[in-house]
């Protein structure tokens, strides 16, 4: 991160951070690729640079703000420059669930890690993966632009209390609603 370039761009983005300003419009950002950079999100959301856990959470959430996954991997993106960097499993873990409504009026609202909220939707899919060996379930939900959240295991067991048997096409799975959506997590 020595790089001034990569600096003053995030020194840049810190400042408007600062002022209150949205995320970063950095899928309309095309920089050259720089390399990559010694930062690794770890499957339980921590962030290390260099092999040791960065404990600046601002930095962090900074971090995460210009955070972009594009074909070949995720990537820190600026206006002047782009750096892979490595992700174990999704770049972000939901800590908090909360429900408004009920039945197919339900809203979940998801908050990760790093401050992001989202809420369940046909925009933003919760989706569940199970391992074949172990059979093991690993929940996602999308965040923003391509990047997920993995649901911490206390935001999957609020889930799972949520599900209801699904109808339809549907039908011999549990799932939730949210936004108008049918999401499976299980079957019956």
């Amino acid at each position: 991160m020595a790089d001034s370039g990569f600096s003053m761009g995030i020194a840049s983005l810190q400042r408007e951070a600062a002022q209150g300003r949205g995320l970063p419009p950095v899928e309309k950002w095309n920089p050259a690729h720089c390399g990559e950079i010694d930062i690794r999100i770890a499957r339980d959301g921590t962030w290390f640079h260099m092999g040791s856990p960065i404990g600046r959470k601002e930095l962090v959430r900074l971090f995460s703000t210009i955070l972009r996954k594009d074909p070949d991997g995720f990537h820190l993106v600026t206006p002047a420059e782009k750096m892979r960097i490595r992700v174990e499993d999704a770049p972000f873990i939901a800590v908090l669930l909360e429900v408004t409504g009920a039945g197919r009026d339900q809203a979940l609202s998801f908050t990760t890690n790093v401050g992001d909220e989202t809420v369940a939707g046909k925009d933003n899919p919760i989706r569940v993966e199970t391992d074949p060996k172990t059979g093991q379930p690993s929940p996602y939900v999308h965040v923003r632009k391509g990047l997920e959240a993995k649901l911490s295991r206390n935001v999957f067991y609020q889930l799972a209390d949520l599900a209801v048997p699904g109808e339809g096409a549907h039908e011999g799975c549990l799932g939730v609603w949210s936004g108008g959506e049918f999401f499976p997590i299980g079957k019956l």
